[in-house]
Order: C-alpha cells, then structure tokens, then sequence
C-alpha cells in the first residue's frame, strides 16, 4: 500500500496518540499541586494524589498494538497504564474521575492512577507491582483457550519487568500450554531510576524469549506505522492459535519515574536526543509528508484538549464516594474465623 493510502490510518493513529498526551499533560499538572488555583483542592493540594506514573513518549506502542483488538480481548498493564487503558477503548472521562478519585471512576475512585481496569473493554487492569501483570495474562490467555474462543491477551510490561522471576515463570507457562498471549516489552529504557542497560544480561528480552521457543520481533517503539505493521502480524498469528509471541518495542520515557521527579539523574543530553525522535512529532512529520496538512492534525490536537478539559469539568463536578464503599470490592478472609 502506498504512503498515500495510508494516510487516513496515520491520522486515526495519531488521533488516538494525541489523546493519550493529552491526558497525560493534564494528570501531570493536576497532580502537582501549587502550580495554578485550577489543579488545587481547597486545602491547596493536588486534586490527583498519589503516585503518578506517565506514559508520555510511548504513545506508539500503546496504540499500535491496541487497534488490532476487540474489546473481547484482555489486556493488562504496568503502573504506567493510562496510555493502554485508552488505546484499548476506555472511556477518558471516567479514568478521569478514577484519577481524582471520584464516584465516577472506574473503580468509583478507590484504585487510582496505579490500578486503573475497565472490564467492559477488556482491561484487567494497571498493576503497581513490577512483572506482576504477566502471570495474571497468561492465566487470562489459558481461560480463553479452554473456553475456545478466538479472543486473545496482550500483555504490557516494561524492560525492568523481564530481570524478574514472573516474566520467565509466564513465558514458560505460555509457550508449554501454546496460549493465545501477545507479550509486550515497552522498553523505555529506565527502571525507576536506574538505566535499564546496565541491569540486564545477554541480549534481553527477544533472546530470553526465544531460548523458550516464543518468536520475537523487535520495532522502533517510536514509529506507530511501524508498530502497527508488525502488531497486526504477531496479533494474527496469536488469534491464529499459531502460540504466544512477543513484541519488543524500544521507546523512551520523556517523564521522570513519577509525575514528581524531575528526573536529575539522566543526561539531558539523552533527553533532548530523546525529544527529537518522540512519536507525536514522528508523526506529525510522517503525515505531512504523506500529503497530509498541518491544520488537520492541530484539529486533532485541540479536540484532544478540549476533551480532556470536559473531563476535568465532569470530575470536578462528581461526587466523592460513599464512605460505605471503603468495605465492598475487598478480600474475605472468612467471617469470625480470626475470633
């Protein structure tokens, strides 16, 4: 297909793209509080509490992948989830709610940022332990296969998550049981704040996953076009019942660690090096030379941002939950057993 063909697909992708950044601009701010009256409580605290980790400058992989799934398909995330819980058709304005902690999240404002989970689309949900959605996807792929659907699960998780015990434990489960699992390795280059490259042997994720016998392909996790070319074979084959995969996309995260951290211990240097090779701006250049114009994409940019102010609205206007709510959606333990 020519790149004039694809034109429309890149601005859907970008469309998809820009409100992810959107939204991740947006929590940023809000969860910093004294930068305006806006994002302030009333006792002048932020209106987003708690840990915030962005996806910002990894919009591509999220995207790429996600166009090729139903919303029958799982998903699970990391605690860097905002970005794949919208590319998998979560509703913006009800994660909004969940960010402030609102009735109308997702989780009626009791998980936050780190455990975002939409069901009705097929997000299982964020995770704020590292490596802890692999072993959860590959229960969920070993359902689908033994309900026989032709539904399947991918799996995100990042660079640092494969020097733990569960990534190795999940791919070998996978590949003896054939599950329909689509593994996602968002290399971002950084765990926390250490440098990834340093902290990992042998030649990482793509050959640890072919020790086990699962096929894997590496893309340039910055290029969406590219992301998606290669999602929609892997996807394929795991619909296909042809095993698992897995897709190792190096990125970058433009963000520190948490929305707080103003990252001092990086280079600026890799940054701004980082910065020039982003996959917004990727785009936006691809696009245009595709014979696509400025003024459509600023046109999806500004509806991005106006979406995302609506749903600051709405989660300013929402009611906090009910204190009851504190005791639903837990853990038994087995009534008077501890008596």
């Amino acid at each position: 297909m020519s790149d004039t063909a694809r034109t429309p697909l890149l601005g859907q992708l970008y469309t998809q793209m820009a409100r992810i950044r959107a939204f991740e601009n947006a929590a940023e701010v809000l969860s910093q509080g004294g930068v305006s009256a806006y994002n302030k409580t009333a006792d002048g605290s932020a209106k987003v509490r708690g840990p915030l980790h962005l996806s910002t400058g990894q919009e591509a992989v999220a995207v790429g992948v996600c166009a090729h799934l139903r919303a029958s398909d799982y998903l699970t995330s990391t605690h860097r989830g905002h970005g794949h819980t919208l590319a998998k058709g979560a509703d913006l304005s009800r994660m909004m709610g969940e960010l402030y902690g609102k009735s109308n999240g997702f989780n009626g404002g009791k998980g936050g940022s780190m455990h975002i989970a939409d069901f009705s689309v097929g997000m299982l949900g964020a995770n704020g332990v590292v490596a802890a959605g692999l072993p959860i996807a590959t229960g969920a792929a070993h359902a689908q296969k033994l309900l026989g659907r032709d539904d399947i699960t991918v799996c995100f998780f990042g660079d640092g998550a494969i020097n733990r015990g569960p990534f190795l434990e999940s791919l070998n489960w996978a590949q003896v049981h054939q599950l329909p699992v689509l593994f996602v390795c968002e290399d971002n280059r950084w765990s926390a704040t250490t440098a990834s490259a340093p902290m990992i042997a042998g030649e990482g994720a793509s050959a640890r996953s072919e020790s086990l016998g699962i096929a894997a392909a590496s893309v340039d996790g910055n290029d969406v076009l590219a992301v998606h070319d290669l999602a929609k074979q892997l996807v394929g084959a795991v619909r296909a019942g042809l095993g698992p995969r897995l897709l190792h996309a190096l990125t970058y995260r433009i963000k520190g660690h948490v929305s707080v951290d103003l990252a001092a211990y990086r280079d600026p240097a890799e940054l701004a090096a980082a910065l020039h090779h982003e996959p917004l701006a990727n785009a936006r250049a691809r696009y245009l030379a595709m014979g696509g114009s400025s003024a459509e994409l600023d046109a999806i940019d500004a509806a991005a941002t106006a979406e995302v102010a609506q749903a600051m609205q709405t989660a300013d206007a929402a009611a906090w939950p009910d204190p009851a709510g504190a005791f639903t959606d837990i853990q038994t333990t087995g009534e008077g057993q501890w008596y």
